[in-house]
């Protein structure tokens, strides 16, 4: 028997999840009745009032321990963006950094009113050392440009700063411990919109076990460690799943346009000639 390709298998997972398949049936049938028999011995619950706008549910996210509390205090003590750069380039307590070529901090405006996470970076990223700079990151190139915007106009950053082996999914422990830079990065920019761009970042900053399918589109007025004020946050589809299911770019350019609106809402962004030019160039 041939031994099963592993980099496919998780490239199924990872499709598994993003199109929000996070579950499967279990092994052994279930008697259905005998649970609703047991139930009535229970006292009836009243359900709760629906809510105007639903939120996501809280993630079963475990504590990335003694690592994640050290980084958060060092994260707290930056009080500029240079500083939290050297604090994360100085970082020991995650194990990515030893298999990393470069620590991939940031890129774009640092006075950016609109700010992009991403999830991890890839071989060409890892390579350059900047986030978004092979071809998801000319995706989102052209993304940006089609409402008007580019690496002047945008914070773009990840949730790690240090490329997995392999491209393989970030586990639990490896964001948890990686998350407070990424939230003081947020608190230092202070910008007015969060584009959380793929699954991974959705789920860790939003505190959410929904998959990114059910996640896009949906403004969360989301409140960040160090800021004041909620910040309007829209999960979208990370360019690397576009360029792998480009019927969803539809989807896409309609959260660009959802995007575009709350920039003239809100009074930024270039407008005039540079409005939304109607597709996301393949």
């Amino acid at each position: 028997m041939p031994e099963p390709d592993l980099q496919q298998l998780a490239a199924l997972l990872r499709w598994y999840e993003d199109n929000g398949v996070d579950e499967i049936s279990a092994d052994a049938p279930v008697d259905h009745t005998a649970v609703r028999k047991a139930s009535t011995q229970a006292p009836a619950r009243v359900p709760a009032p629906a809510q105007a706008t639903r939120r996501p549910q809280a993630a079963a996210l475990p504590p990335g321990g003694e690592a994640s509390a050290d980084a958060r205090k060092q994260a707290d003590g930056a009080r500029t963006l240079e500083e939290l750069e050297a604090i994360v380039r100085g970082f020991e307590g995650c194990a990515l950094k030893e298999t990393a070529t470069n620590t991939v901090f940031s890129d774009g405006n640092p006075k950016a009113a609109i700010m992009v996470i991403g999830e991890a970076p890839g071989a060409e990223e890892d390579r350059r050392g900047k986030p978004f700079v092979g071809p998801a990151g000319q995706l989102l190139d052209r993304m940006l440009a089609s409402i008007g915007l580019d690496r002047t106009t945008v914070h773009i950053t990840n949730i790690l700063p240090w490329r997995p082996p392999g491209n393989r999914q970030p586990n639990a422990g490896e964001i948890a411990t990686c998350l407070p830079f990424v939230e003081r990065q947020v608190a230092l920019i202070a910008p007015k919109l969060v584009l959380l761009a793929g699954g991974t970042s959705a789920k860790a900053l939003l505190g959410t076990t929904e998959g990114i399918t059910r996640l896009r589109g949906r403004w969360v007025d989301h409140h960040y460690p160090g800021l004041a004020a909620p910040t309007p946050t829209l999960p979208i589809y990370h360019p690397a799943y576009l360029l792998r299911q480009p019927a969803m770019k539809r989807d896409a350019w309609r959260d660009l346009l959802s995007v575009a609106a709350r920039m003239e809402g809100l009074g930024i962004g270039p407008g005039g000639e540079n409005s939304p030019s109607g597709t996301i160039a393949d």
